[in-house]
């Protein structure tokens, strides 16, 4: 189940976009979609523990639709064990052989820096800043990167 940290990331509210107060029944529509609208991935111990999800989609439709998009959540009691890095391999590797051009990202607040450096890590550059793009609970207005790996 991803509900209980999927949660505590949304209320903590330094990282993603979307609404703290979102409840499980509309997450759970956010994060898993419907068949054939994009790719929901957990990644798990040896034991079966959710440590931590993914979800990847077109970032567009029509003309765009060869460009992926993608989102990652690990849960905390899980951190720094290689599970984000896991899933955003898993992910390129999805989008690959799913036949995507590119992965976009179009919010990465610059603050959360594990993240944009893991991403930067795996070849991810930054296209663009959005100045003061994100209201982060502590350290107020900060920017919002676009980023973007190239799969050709």
């Amino acid at each position: 189940m991803i509900w209980p940290f999927v949660r505590d990331i949304l209320v903590a509210g330094d990282t993603y976009v979307v609404d703290a107060d979102m409840s499980e029944e509309s997450a759970r529509h956010w994060w898993m979609r419907p068949v054939g609208d994009g790719t929901t991935l957990v990644a798990t111990d040896g034991d079966g523990t959710i440590m931590g999800t993914a979800e990847l989609c077109r970032n567009h439709g029509g003309p765009g639709a060869h460009i992926a998009n993608a989102s990652f959540m690990v849960d905390p009691a899980h951190g720094r064990k290689g599970v984000g890095r896991a899933l955003v391999a898993a992910v390129i590797d999805a989008c690959r052989a799913d036949g995507y051009l590119g992965i976009q990202f179009n919010a990465v607040a610059e603050t959360n820096r594990h993240a944009v450096r893991l991403y930067q890590d795996l070849g991810f550059t930054i296209l663009a800043t959005v100045p003061n793009g994100f209201r982060h609970p502590s350290e107020g207005l900060v920017g919002l990167h676009v980023m973007y790996l190239d799969l050709t």
